[in-house]
C-alpha cells in the first residue's frame, strides 16, 4: 500500500499540451466554437488528466463508503443509527438508489465498510472491508478519532482505487457514502477548513426538523471550540470532527489523481472529503468533477473553494453516490463528442468565415 505522502507526491496537474490538441479538436467539429458549452470543457479537462485524447469511459466505478459516527447519539439525525447497516444490506443486494442509477449508467458499485457500528454481511465477498473501527467516537466529548486512524482512513482510499485499477480498471472513478450522523460530521469539517460558522454551513440532513437542526448547529460549534482543530492540518481536521468514510473518500481522490483518472464528486459529504484531500495535496483539485448542487446550504461553499462548477442541479440530498451517477453520462457524451462528431473537412461542411 502506498502511504499517503508518497501518493500526494506522485499527483501533478493538467496537462496543458494535451489539453490543446483536446481543444484543437473540438474547434474543427461541425458546430460553432464553444456551442457545447460544458461538454467541451469537459473533454478539454478529461484530456489534461489522461495527457491524451480520451477514447471512452469504460469502466465507471462509484464507490459507496460507509461508517458510522458517534456525534449519532446526540440526537443530529432523523434516522437511528443501525440504519448504515441496514443500508449496506440493501445496497449489497441491489435495492438502493445507487444500485439502479448505476445500472441505468453502466457503473459499477463499490460498497466500502469504513466503520460500519454493526458487523455486517460477514460472508459477503461482495462487501469491501477497510474498517477501521465500529464508528468514530462522538466528537462532542472526545475527538471522533485519533490521528493514525485519520491517517488510516485516507490510505485505505487509497488502496481501494490501486486495488480497483489492478482488478478491472478505472475510466472514471465517482465517490459516494453512508451514515447516520455524517452531515454533521461533514460540516464541522467545512467549518473548520473554512473558517465558516456552523451554522451558514450545517442543514437538515436526513431531515431533522428545526429544532434538530439548532441542536446540530450546537454540537458542532461545541465540539470545535473544544477540539479547536488546525484548518491548516487536514489530518488535524479529519481526526476530531470527520468520519472514517470522509477520509476513505479523500483518500480515493488522491489515489485516483496519482494514477490521473478523474474523479466525480457526489454531494456535500464527498466535498467535505474534497476539501480534505484538496489541503493534503492542492493538485487534486485539477481531477474534481462536481456532479451536482446538493440542498445543503454549505455545498455551494464547498464547490467555490474548490473552485468547481456543479454539471446539475435537482435538489438532491440522498448521498450514496447518486448525484455522481447521474452525471456519468454527461462525461460519456463529452468524450463521444470528441471522437465521433465529424469535422468541416470530412463532412464536406463550410466552416465560419
Amino acid at each position: 500500500m502506498r502511504t499517503v505522502e508518497e501518493t500526494c507526491r506522485r499527483i501533478s496537474g493538467l496537462d496543458r499540451a494535451a489539453m490543446q490538441r483536446a481543444q484543437d479538436r473540438l474547434d474543427m467539429l461541425t458546430k460553432p466554437r464553444g456551442s457545447l458549452g460544458r461538454l467541451e470543457e469537459l473533454a478539454v479537462q478529461f484530456a489534461g488528466i489522461l495527457k491524451s485524447l480520451p477514447r471512452e469511459c469504460k469502466e465507471k466505478v462509484i464507490f459507496t463508503l460507509a461508517a458510522d459516527h458517534g456525534v449519532a447519539v446526540e440526537g443530529v439525525s432523523a434516522y437511528p443509527q443501525e440504519v448504515t447497516g441496514q443500508m449496506v444490506l440493501n445496497f449489497l443486494r441491489g435495492g438502493a438508489a445507487i444500485n439502479v442509477l448505476a445500472r441505468s449508467v453502466g457503473a459499477r458499485v463499490v460498497v466500502v465498510d469504513m466503520g460500519v457500528k454493526a458487523a455486517v454481511a460477514p460472508k459477503s465477498r461482495r462487501l469491501c472491508r477497510r474498517r477501521i473501527a465500529a464508528g468514530t467516537a462522538n466528537f462532542l466529548q472526545q475527538p471522533a478519532m485519533s490521528r493514525p486512524q485519520a491517517v488510516q482512513a485516507v490510505a485505505a482510499g487509497i488502496d481501494l482505487v490501486q486495488t480497483e485499477v489492478q482488478r478491472q480498471g478505472i475510466s472514471v472513478a465517482a465517490i459516494g457514502e453512508m451514515g447516520i450522523g455524517n452531515t454533521t460530521a461533514a460540516s464541522a469539517v467545512v467549518a473548520a477548513l473554512t473558517g465558516t460558522s456552523p451554522a451558514a454551513v450545517t442543514g437538515s440532513g436526513t431531515g431533522v426538523d428545526k429544532a434538530g437542526l439548532q441542536r446540530k448547529c450546537v454540537v458542532i460549534e461545541t465540539a470545535l471550540a473544544r477540539h479547536a482543530p488546525d484548518a491548516r492540518d487536514a489530518f488535524d481536521v479529519l481526526s476530531k470532527v470527520g468520519g472514517f468514510e470522509i477520509g476513505g473518500m479523500a483518500g480515493i481522490i488522491l489515489g485516483a489523481a496519482a494514477s490521473r483518472i478523474p474523479v466525480v464528486l457526489d454531494g456535500f459529504i464527498a466535498g467535505a472529503a474534497a476539501l480534505i484531500a484538496c489541503r493534503l495535496a492542492p493538485a487534486a483539485r485539477d481531477f474534481l468533477i462536481a456532479a451536482h448542487c446538493s440542498v445543503e446550504p454549505g455545498h455551494v461553499l464547498v464547490l467555490e473553494k474548490l473552485g468547481t462548477r456543479p454539471l446539475l442541479d435537482l435538489q438532491l440530498r440522498l448521498g450514496e453516490g447518486t448525484g455522481a451517477a447521474l452525471a456519468l453520462p454527461l462525461l460519456d457524451a463529452s468524450v463521444r463528442i470528441l471522437n465521433e462528431m465529424a469535422s468541416f473537412h470530412t463532412a464536406g461542411v463550410s466552416p465560419a468565415k
